[in-house]
């Protein structure tokens, strides 16, 4: 199927407004990549040091003999996603010399899980964590003596932080290797009705924490579809991963094979031999844009609209809320997994999963097929997956057909005709809103302020009955330069109480929602933020604001509005604490929301 014309057209748009950067980008990198193999620059003295520890395969590297591939890993054993790869580097490492190649652990990189720090001080760290991982990165790949390199990252922050750095170091082949997600547990909808129910006060802390337990039970990945498995689509999207990678699970014959593939793959795409492949080479405009036909077709993470921005820009690629909204208007939304249906990721894999969408769109021509990958093909490979041969991988076509169309369907019978983000933009600022999830009658509500600080302000208000009524709640000085823009996951089970009690209820805040952000319209990430001296700082109780989906709009209709004479509150608590007093730069140098709120790039 010929590419669509839109599609088309959006890229070109991209192509030509990223023109400048990615030119020298891509400068850089050819210079780089022509000096050959890293280890060749290093003195003898530079070269002991690195190979001290190698035994027998000292001679292989110091000969330059064979490829050497450098492992970055974020694991630690809190993160459930992040658990299983404490065995991945002597697995690598043996794959490698079997293949007649050499691995060594580059470096470690923090990997903080946002399901612990809900609602708590350290989410506050958490979007900043993003930027930490691209440096750390950054020193682990310094040593100037790897050929390519194997990312091991799964959830939210981690994997946008490592193609950060990978795209900086773009000259190196690099391959992202996911660990899958843990199995099913618990409905995400009982989970969701649990909490509301406690959020009521109709059951006690004993009743959630069982049903908690229940849903995050094992290693993996947390099985709703948020930031964390968006992050696994994306890779293979935008061909990053082996083909059909993302979502097996964890300890099975297959995820370890996939593992063992991954490692010899990076012995085979290095400068030494006849594949090369550069990563600078696979992050063009083509699979970025890719990247958000995935992420509008699966209804996945608000929190990529920050990412994929602070990552193109890495590597060249000048991505603009705009992009998404155009992009959004035209992809079908194919899948209904939790938070906007009721299946795990467990479930959407079953059922075709990423090999099945992925050739669908591209008999839609909804992406762009020609483009390089770490399998050494078009994406048309992804439209493969994986199966087992004995201990081996052999890559067969994917299903043709929906195993569940409850769960996933094709373009022309897709759940709707539109992928579920919408850029919303007026007197308030430019936010974004997932609506994937949203009834159409809630994609416009209109209703007085009720304006607070922080999320456990909006929860002791509705305790109070403060909230039972149409409203419209503002959470502000949640931008990154405020507090590094924490999500207000927390505020979910609230709001979803009022509006099941017949209320029209939306959120308008500069901080983020989670990638698990559902059936309450939300006007999210507003730029600028409050403290950048956005109009939504000078929103008061009761001035009427309108969230509009359908229309785009985001507006406080009361006049008047803008005279209000601007002061910002005390915000000195946001900066101690649990390692905040470390970040204060970070807070400084923050970039406004739609264009990623970095602070690397």
């Amino acid at each position: 199927m010929p590419l669509d014309t839109r599609i088309e057209e959006i890229t070109d748009r991209i192509r030509e407004r990223s023109r400048p950067t990615r030119e020298t980008y891509l400068a850089r990198m050819r210079d780089q990549a022509q000096k050959g193999p890293r280890r060749a620059h290093l003195d003898c003295g530079n070269q002991a040091h690195a190979y001290a520890a190698m035994g027998d395969q000292k001679d292989d590297l110091a000969e330059d003999r064979v490829p050497n591939i450098g492992i970055v890993t974020a694991y630690n054993d809190m993160l459930s996603a992040h658990q299983p790869f404490k065995d991945y580097p002597d697995r690598i490492k043996a794959a490698a010399r079997a293949a007649g190649a050499t691995a060594q652990v580059a470096g470690g990189v923090p990997a903080m899980c946002d399901g612990v720090t809900q609602g708590q001080q350290g989410m506050e760290l958490s979007l900043f964590s993003r930027d930490v991982i691209a440096l750390a990165t950054g020193v682990a790949l310094s040593h100037n003596t790897f050929d390519s390199a194997l990312y091991l990252g799964i959830c939210d922050k981690i994997v946008p932080g490592l193609v950060i750095a990978a795209a900086t170091f773009g000259y190196l082949p690099g391959i992202f290797v996911p660990a899958g997600p843990m199995t099913t547990g618990i409905g995400n909808e009982e989970k969701a009705r649990v909490r509301r129910e406690f959020a009521e006060g109709k059951i006690d802390r004993k009743a959630l924490m069982r049903s908690e337990m229940a849903s995050y039970h094992g290693p993996g990945t947390c099985t709703f579809y948020g930031t964390a498995n968006s992050n696994q689509m994306l890779m293979e999207f935008m061909g990053l991963h082996l083909p059909g990678a993302s979502f097996v699970n964890p300890g099975t014959p297959l995820r370890d094979a996939l593992t063992d593939a991954a490692a010899v793959r990076a012995t085979e795409i290095t400068g030494l031999g006849n594949a090369y492949t550069p990563v600078c080479d696979v992050l063009d405009e083509r699979a970025y844009v890719n990247g958000l036909v995935g992420l509008m077709a699966t209804g996945g993470s608000t929190n990529l609209v920050l990412h994929l921005i602070a990552m193109a820009r890495a590597s060249g690629v000048q991505l603009t809320c705009g992009d998404f909204d155009a992009v959004s208007d035209i992809t079908p939304l194919m899948a209904r997994v939790y938070p906007n249906g009721l299946a795990d990721v467990n479930h959407f894999h079953a059922a075709g999963g990423l090999p099945y969408m992925i050739g669908r769109l591209l008999e839609a021509g909804m992406l762009h097929e020609d483009v390089q990958t770490v399998a050494g093909q078009g994406l048309s490979a992804y439209a493969n997956e994986p199966k087992l041969d004995g201990d081996a991988i052999r890559w067969e076509a994917g299903p043709t057909e929906s195993q569940n169309d409850k769960i996933i369907r094709p373009p022309h019978d897709a759940f709707d005709h539109h992928g579920g983000l919408k850029q919303v933009r007026g007197n308030l600022g430019l936010g974004v809103m997932k609506i994937s999830a949203v009834k159409e009658e809630y994609h416009t509500i209109e209703a007085p302020a009720r304006v607070f600080r922080d999320q456990g302000a909006v929860k002791a208000a509705f305790q109070a009955g403060e909230l039972d009524r149409d409203c419209v709640v503002v959470v502000r000085y949640q931008g990154p330069r405020a507090n590094g823009m924490p999500e207000l996951h927390g505020l979910t089970p609230v709001l979803s109480v009022l509006q099941g009690r017949g209320h029209k209820v939306a959120l308008v805040t500069d901080g983020r929602m989670s990638g698990a952000s559902g059936k309450v319209p939300a006007a999210i990430h507003v730029a600028p933020e409050a403290l950048d001296g956005g109009l939504i700082a000078k929103v008061q109780d009761g001035d009427i604001v309108r969230v509009d989906a359908a229309g785009g709009r985001l507006e406080v209709l009361t006049e008047g509005v803008e005279e209000r004479a601007l002061v910002h509150p005390d915000l000195e608590a946001n900066e101690h604490g649990l390692g905040r007093e470390l970040f204060s730069i970070f807070r400084q140098s923050a970039g406004r929301a739609d264009a990623g709120a970095g602070v690397v790039v």
